[in-house]
Parts: structure tokens; C-alpha cells; sequence
């Protein structure tokens, strides 16, 4: 990766920009493959331990709308965290943060695979976007003299963090879906078998004078 030199003490703001334009990218990969591999994952699992209820397995299901709505999320807080590494030079002691933690977040993805001994979502763009993007834009901080120096509690901090906002979004975006669904079955309205519909004046479905008996669905006359 090239970048255009900021001003004296700080990093370009492509530096900046450029961990939003990693995440998406990484991110795209997981929106498009995570849905189908969580399931998979899920009947696997179900056949191995069928004395699990079963809204444990419905719980673990992923839907598009769960992984849209939690990447959505934590794109939020990778924008904000770019953003202010752009209006900082990279000085933002949340840009830097962010970007150590996506960097580890690409070496958890490979491990994550190499364990399990098959693909997991994510893991195609982490050694070949989101790595090389952590690097750069380490190599980039240094370069402008405004990379912190973190003892080992900041480092744990920041290894901590990336997990952390991940497995939040995931709660919020649960928590999202949960309400959204609640709203929807409150909108619907079953009418139970055999039940009537309120009467409208003027119409056969009431027994009052005026109208054309029970069955009816004349206008009184």
C-alpha cells in the first residue's frame, strides 16, 4: 500500500479513511457467507447433541437481518473510530485502539479456520485486507512519530476491546431483531375460527331492527 504524506506529525487521511474501507470490505465477505455457514453449524452441532432443546439451535441461528443489522452496528463504531483518527492525524488514542484490534481480529479469524480445519466466514479478506491494512497504518503512525507506546495493560485493553464491541453489536442486534419482531406480531390480528366481525350499521351481521337477519348483508329497507 502507497500513502500521501499529511502534514509534519501526522498520517494522511487515507490512513485514516482506510480502516473504514478494510472493515467494509472484510465485512462484506462475512455478510455474504455468514447466514449459511451459522446454519450449517447449527444442524451439525444439533445432530451431535440432539438432547439440546431446540431453542438453544434458534438461538445460534444467524439470519441476514441478525448479520446486516450487527455489522451495520460496528461499522458505527469503525467510522467514529476513523473518523477521528482523520480529524487527529492519527493521533486518536480510539483510532489506534481500533486498528490494533482489527488487526488481532485478523489473526483470530485464521486461527479460528486452522482449528476447525475449514473455512469460516471472514477468513479470505483477514490475511489478505485487514492485515495488511494494520500493518500499513501502524508503519504509517510511526512514520508521522505518533504511534503510543502501550504498556502491557494497554495492550490488553486494546486486544480486549475488538472482541468486545463485536460480541456487544451481536447482543444489540439480537435485542433488535427481538423488538422488531414483537412489533410485527402485535400489527397482526387473528381472527379466531368461527368468530364474527364487528357489525356495521346497516348490515345483516347484527340482530337488531332494521336489519336483514343474521346471515343478511343487505341495507335495511
Amino acid at each position: 500500500m502507497t500513502e500521501r504524506s499529511g502534514r509534519p506529525g501526522e498520517i494522511s487521511p487515507a490512513v485514516a479513511w482506510g480502516l473504514l474501507a478494510a472493515f467494509a470490505v472484510h465485512d462484506l465477505e462475512e455478510l455474504a457467507t455468514m447466514p449459511g455457514w451459522a446454519a450449517a453449524q447449527v444442524e451439525r452441532l444439533r445432530a451431535r447433541h440432539p438432547e439440546v432443546p431446540e431453542r438453544v439451535w434458534s438461538a445460534l441461528r444467524v439470519t441476514p437481518a441478525h448479520a446486516a443489522t450487527a455489522i451495520g452496528l460496528m461499522g458505527l463504531v469503525v467510522g467514529g473510530a476513523a473518523a477521528d483518527g482523520a480529524r487527529t492525524g492519527g493521533r486518536s488514542p480510539f483510532f489506534q485502539t481500533v486498528v490494533a484490534g482489527f488487526g488481532l481480529h485478523a489473526v483470530s479469524h485464521v486461527a479460528q479456520s486452522a482449528a476447525l480445519g475449514r473455512y469460516t466466514p471472514g477468513v479470505v479478506t483477514a490475511p489478505l485486507v485487514v492485515a495488511p491494512y494494520a500493518l500499513w497504518a501502524r508503519r504509517a503512525s510511526r512514520r508521522a512519530g505518533v504511534l503510543r507506546e502501550v504498556d502491557a495493560r494497554g495492550a490488553l485493553t486494546g486486544a480486549l476491546a475488538f472482541p468486545l464491541a463485536i460480541a456487544g453489536v451481536h447482543a444489540a442486534a439480537f435485542g433488535i431483531g427481538r423488538l422488531a419482531r414483537s412489533r410485527r406480531s402485535r400489527r397482526v390480528r387473528v381472527t379466531p375460527r368461527g368468530a364474527r366481525s364487528p357489525s356495521r350499521p346497516g348490515t345483516g351481521a347484527g340482530t337488531g331492527p332494521g336489519t336483514g337477519g343474521a346471515g343478511s348483508a343487505r341495507p335495511a329497507g
